[in-house]
């Protein structure tokens, strides 16, 4: 190869997706542990203790390193659960720590130094006295990237910083500022930032009117579907509202990041990771979308053309964007 290769840092949400994630080549399998601790915590997903112990193995013998996300916020005068997280996962020989939380990541500073540290993209840390600070004041070996940067602001970002780089790649985009959505948690009561949860569902419900398909979150109305269309599932940033005497998607339509066509540029920008968001998807989009970006990745490092991959049927609204890696706009 004749450049250093983007290493490609794929989701799991179930022991099958890991195995899927590393048959397809994954470089790093990303996860949560069974509780608030991560901002993915929906019924059905994530790992329990043994089976983390069964991952690591599985993983490590395959050449494939396990990073374990700790990023969401603890709560108030209850931090046991997110110090047992850390605990337990540095105990069980995890690769890297993914956090967040400033006093979470002082407490892995302090009684774990010699795991692994990442900042979460849940600190929304974009600008470089703030990520020297982490790397300065909690050993901080990577940053994970906002997805509001473009490629030009990122390699002047990665100039001036001691510590890599990691962007998205592919999958679910949020208007919202990481780590600082309240929409969540103002419609259920359940927030992102603490308790994992955008839109669980458990305050989701459809319900048949006539010819129409209404969603709703909580008390809320998301969006109407007339008869055939197809209906996403209720987030509030990705749904219809009447502004202006027009309904339309208000913040944000149902679109995936795509930035499989950047990948040179992302190299000389100086990124050292991508990330695939997922850890919600089965096993299948796991299988899909981490081989089509290895493929990606191996030729970009090789100085070869990426190759047209069809990534449409597992993208939302089949559509994809650049979002804001190339904006033209203030």
């Amino acid at each position: 190869m004749t450049a250093r290769a983007l290493q490609l840092v794929c989701p799991a949400g179930t022991p099958a997706a890991l195995r899927a994630a590393v048959a397809a080549g994954a470089d790093v399998v990303y996860l949560g542990f069974q509780d608030e601790t991560n901002a993915r915590n929906f019924p059905g997903l994530n790992f329990s203790r043994p089976e983390l112990r069964e991952a690591l193995a599985h993983a490590h013998g395959h050449g494939c390193e396990i990073y374990v996300a700790v990023n969401s916020y603890p709560a108030a005068g209850n931090p046991a659960p997110w110090h047992r997280a850390v605990d337990d996962a540095a105990a069980l020989g995890a690769d890297a720590l993914i956090l967040a939380d400033i006093g979470l990541l002082d407490y892995a500073a302090r009684r774990h130094p010699g795991t692994r540290r990442h900042l979460s993209v849940q600190a929304s840390a974009s600008n470089p006295e703030a990520i020297r600070f982490y790397h300065e004041a909690f050993g901080v070996k990577r940053v994970v990237l906002p997805r509001v940067l473009t490629v030009t602001e990122i390699a002047r970002l990665n100039a001036q910083i001691p510590v890599e780089t990691e962007v998205f790649a592919f999958g679910g985009l949020c208007v919202m500022a990481e780590g600082r959505c309240a929409l969540s948690a103002y419609a259920t009561g359940r927030s992102p930032n603490i308790d994992g949860v955008c839109s669980p569902a458990s305050h989701v419900r459809y319900e048949q009117q006539g010819d129409r398909l209404v969603s709703r979150l909580g008390r809320f109305t998301i969006n109407v579907f007339q008869d055939g269309e197809a209906a996403g599932y209720p987030t509030l940033c990705k749904g219809r509202f009447v502004a202006g005497g027009c309904a339309s998607y208000l913040f944000e339509e149902p679109t995936s990041l795509n930035v499989m066509a950047m990948l040179p540029e992302l190299m000389a920008a100086g990124v050292s990771a991508l990330k695939i968001e997922g850890r919600q998807r089965g096993r299948a989009y796991v299988s899909q979308v981490v081989a089509a970006f290895r493929q990606a990745v191996d030729a970009a490092a090789r100085g070869e053309a990426v190759p047209p991959q069809d990534l449409s049927a597992v993208t939302e609204g089949q559509r994809s964007t650049t979002g804001a890696y190339a904006k033209a706009w203030r």
